[in-house]
Formats: C-alpha cells, sequence, structure tokens
C-alpha cells in the first residue's frame, strides 16, 4: 500500500465506525465478512484531517476506476447508503465493493472476497469531489 495502511478523514473515520457498528446485524455473509475485514483494518488506519488528506486517497464522494486480474474494469462513485444508486454508478460504502475500496490510494493493489469470489484489483485513478457530509444528519 503506497501508504503503508488505510488513510482516512477523521469525519468520515467516525461515520465509517457508525456504520461498522452495525456490521453484526447484516443477514448477507459475503457484506458482513467485508465490513468485519475493514473494521479490522481500521484498527491500524492513519487518521488525517480533511486539510492534510492525499488526494489520491478513496473517501466518500471519490469516483474510482479499478481493474481487476481478470481483465475487467469498472468506474464508480463511493457513496453513504442514502446516496446509494448502483444503476447510475453510486456504490455504497455498506457494499462488499465499497468496503473494499475505502482508504486506499490510487496505484494500491488489493484482494478482496466478493460474493463471486476473491478478486485481486488494482486501483487504476482516484478523482475527488469534495463534497462535505455532515456526519449529523446521517
Amino acid at each position: 500500500m503506497k501508504y503503508g495502511g488505510l488513510v482516512i478523514e477523521k469525519k468520515e473515520y467516525v461515520l465509517l465506525k457508525r456504520f461498522m457498528n452495525l456490521s453484526g446485524y447484516y443477514k448477507d455473509e459475503t457484506l458482513r465478512k467485508s465490513v468485519e475485514k475493514l473494521v479490522g483494518e481500521l484498527e491500524s488506519a492513519q487518521i488525517y484531517d480533511e486539510a492534510e488528506m492525499p488526494e489520491d486517497v478513496i473517501r466518500f464522494n471519490s469516483t474510482i476506476t479499478i481493474v481487476s486480474e481478470n481483465g475487467w474494469q469498472k468506474k464508480f462513485k463511493l457513496v453513504v447508503p442514502t446516496e446509494s444508486d448502483v444503476n447510475n454508478g453510486r456504490i455504497s460504502i455498506l457494499t462488499p465493493m465499497g468496503a473494499a475500496v475505502i482508504g486506499y490510494a490510487q496505484g494500491d493493489a488489493l484482494i478482496w472476497d466478493f460474493p463471486a469470489g476473491e478478486q485481486r484489483m488494482l486501483i487504476e485513478l482516484v478523482e475527488q469531489e469534495h463534497k462535505y457530509i455532515n456526519i449529523n444528519s446521517l
């Protein structure tokens, strides 16, 4: 990993912890495993203030282009669950793909367990929108 571990903005870290506290209630086994893996990775995450956040790190409202070792490519925007719209490329943090990429940086490779099995992926491009998330409204 480019930064040696996940990099998470402070307010987004608080929001992620809120979401992760619900992980024991997920009925879908793959999603529960993804969330539990993310919870483990958050334990050693580097927490940054907004002004310190590297531009190439995936966070809420980032648009990400990933490529798998199998040759497929996907571009999507990582969003909070209430803004999720898979048909329009808006993937919730509370999906296996969303949980897989948060906190990683452009150029990082990762392996994640999806419903179709384990996938090795490369984060090809990270684009930022810089939209403020009000964690108190979620």
